[in-house]
């Protein structure tokens, strides 16, 4: 049998979604949901998992990963595999856990800025921007993610790609979170 753990893990991996109570006894071979709810509150103090508002499980902290240097992106260098450091990719990327969420991609109008269709991007609503950013915003009605900008002390929108061209609001522009990190899997 699996711990609770490594029940969560796998399961997570495999369906993309934290199993219920339920699922976790079935895997772990726990009589009751009181048992698995026992069984989290030391996973809940180690931060793997969370509960929503609703007592629901959601993902917590993952575990480290090793930096292991640095590597050239310019001219070829000698390389030496040497442990530098560890760190969570959650601490690295995110500042604001509850303001955080990410979104999947849809479109082309942002690749010049590294934002491809299908990559999922990590936004912290209410996050600090200004003129520059990448933000997700609602302007007359209909969302998006593009550079803000601002031209005659009015704001509007900008792609990074030369087949769009600016979006200037007729009614309302209200950005809704800043960028803050593009994930994408080759």
């Amino acid at each position: 049998m699996r711990t609770v753990k490594q029940a969560i893990a796998y399961f997570y991996d495999k369906h993309k979604r934290m199993p219920t109570f339920s699922e976790i006894a079935e895997m772990t071979g726990y009589k009751s949901k009181s048992a698995v709810s026992y069984a989290l509150d030391g996973l809940i103090k180690e931060g793997f998992v969370k509960k929503d508002a609703k007592g629901n499980l959601i993902p917590g902290r993952l575990d480290p990963v090793r930096v292991l240097g640095l590597v050239e992106a310019g001219f070829p260098s000698p390389a030496e595999e040497e442990l530098s450091d560890t760190m969570s990719l959650d601490d690295y990327l995110i500042e604001n856990r509850e303001a955080t969420f990410m979104l999947k991609v849809k479109g082309d109008s942002m690749v010049e800025a590294g934002i491809h269709d299908g990559d999922m991007i990590l936004v912290e609503r209410g996050g600090k921007y200004r003129e520059g950013s990448i933000v997700v915003a609602e302007v007359d009605g209909e969302w998006t993610v593009k550079y803000l900008r601002k031209s005659k002390g009015k704001a509007f929108l900008e792609p990074a790609n030369q087949e769009y061209d600016p979006i200037y609001p007729k009614d309302s522009l209200v950005v809704a979170a800043v960028v803050k990190a593009v994930i994408r899997k080759y």
